[in-house]
């Protein structure tokens, strides 16, 4: 969804740009056999509030800086004390030996039966918002909480053996959240060499397509992103191509130009990340087409797949 706040609509590009626009940015990464359907109905849906940079699907150098969500069936979460959820050891040695991914299972499903806690505004660093959101659904309710968890797991197992130590924000281990703030924190105390918060966006139908968001250059109070903007924008980049990849869905063509790539200035869990960080929107649950995708286990898989190649590949850069 859009997370932790609303964002006025961005208007429809035209969809013959979408295939200009993804073969740049596979060629940006260097990627064979991009493709995808692009599946444009498009009709104007939500977007951010900077102006997406088509220049991302250019895959800088991490060095550079750049200028300027079938229902999983499972037991009700145990309601234990809000702590960040333990990471998982490393059960293989690999190319990812001594990496530390920490990733974020956007929303929470009980978030909707703790609305004063989820409601309470917590400081962005320049701003305040809420702690957290509901998240977003199918048509047919399945929830984005529900959805962002189960690629979760999928995506820790391919990159433990890969050798990476995971870290997930959340584990379905508490009553609701945890907060944005909180949620960066886990990422920057792990000392993480890259974080995603894995989403699926709530559109209108005809609104299809992934894409990733990027921070944007933004300081302010406890607000710093000047150190990880280069760094996030070549992670955020390297998963967009290789999403496309795994997965044969086409970018937003709604969203970022059909570059599959959005930079924000107003997401909490960004603006106060010290370390490389993206939140990658899957889909939209909200169109019947990608909720099709969404609600199948071997897409999802695809989808853990895809994210999983684009932090390889940023990493073992």
């Amino acid at each position: 969804m859009r997370h932790d706040e609303r964002v006025p609509p961005t208007p429809r590009r035209p969809k013959r740009a979408a295939a200009a626009a993804l073969t740049v940015l596979c060629l940006g990464i260097g990627v064979s056999g991009c493709g995808g359907d692009s599946g444009a109905q498009a009709q104007p849906g939500k977007g951010g509030d900077a102006a997406p940079s088509s220049a991302a699907a250019s895959a800088p150098a991490k060095a550079s800086p750049a200028t300027p969500s079938p229902v999983r069936t499972s037991p009700a979460p145990s309601k234990k004390p809000a702590t960040p959820s333990p990471s998982t050891p490393a059960t293989a040695s690999g190319p990812l030996s001594g990496k530390t991914v920490v990733i974020d299972p956007g929303h929470n499903p009980d978030n909707h039966l703790h609305t004063a806690e989820i409601n309470r505004q917590v400081d962005i660093g320049t701003t305040h918002k809420e702690c957290d959101t509901t998240g977003t659904s199918t048509n047919s309710g399945y929830a984005e909480a529900r959805f962002t968890l189960d690629v979760s797991h999928r995506l820790r197992t391919l990159l433990q053996a890969q050798g990476a130590k995971v870290v997930l924000t959340y584990d379905d281990d508490r009553a609701f959240g945890p907060c944005v703030d909180e949620r960066a924190r886990i990422g920057n105390k792990a000392g993480a060499d890259a974080v995603v918060s894995v989403h699926a966006d709530g559109s209108a139908a005809g609104n299809r397509g992934f894409h990733v968001i990027l921070p944007a250059s933004v300081r302010g109070g406890g607000a710093d992103t000047s150190k990880i903007v280069g760094p996030s924008r070549d992670l955020g980049t390297r998963i967009a191509g290789l999403f496309v990849r795994a997965t044969g869905s086409a970018p937003s063509n709604y969203i970022g130009g059909n570059t599959g790539l959005d930079t924000r200035k107003d997401l909490g869990g960004l603006n106060l990340s010290t370390v490389p960080k993206v939140f990658i929107e899957c889909g939209n649950m909200r169109d019947p087409k990608d909720a099709a995708l969404l609600t199948s286990a071997g897409w999802r898989q695809k989808a853990a797949q895809g994210i999983a190649d684009g932090i390889s590949s940023y990493l073992k850069e």
